[in-house]
């Protein structure tokens, strides 16, 4: 590597729960620099989690995240003129990244009518180990289940 790795940017905690998780979550969610509008959504979801489970809504939000981050993927390879999907770990930052995206993602293409109540829906549903986002991780873990076989091109 020629260049030095740029420096991790330190971020800072949310003002309700005071955890830098939710920061990331909100982050992620936010559009157009939007960030009070998406911390309004988040903490409307979780309010919307409490009451329908009447449990924690935070601790149901990490729990969904936790059921929603893969431990294996896929990469592609190239070895003598042939792609190879490789199974490879992935990293905690990138688990926690990836989570994140695949559950935003997938509570905007919901059919609920509001963005809080996606996002509640698909907390609830991932906590319970359902839903799009944690099919989305089965696929994930099966396709390099599949492509076992070419684990020793790892890298």
């Amino acid at each position: 590597m020629r260049k030095s790795k740029p420096k991790k940017r330190i971020i800072l905690p949310d003002p309700k729960f005071n955890d830098t998780l939710v920061t990331r979550f909100v982050n992620n969610m936010m559009y157009d620099g939007k960030k009070s509008i998406a911390y309004d959504i988040f903490y409307k979801a979780i309010e919307i989690v409490e009451t329908k489970t009447s449990e924690n809504g935070l601790e149901q939000w990490k729990k969904a995240l936790n059921n929603v981050m893969p431990g294996v993927e896929v990469k592609s390879r190239r070895v003598g003129g042939a792609n190879f999907q490789v199974p490879t770990e992935v990293r905690p930052e990138r688990k926690i990244a990836l989570g994140i995206k695949w559950l935003i993602t997938y509570s905007r293409k919901r059919g609920e009518k509001t963005m809080m109540e996606k996002l509640a829906g698909e907390i609830i549903s991932a906590a319970k180990g359902e839903g799009a986002a944690v099919k989305k991780r089965e696929d994930t873990h099966k396709m390099a289940e599949a492509n076992k076989a070419f684990s020793h091109f790892r890298f």
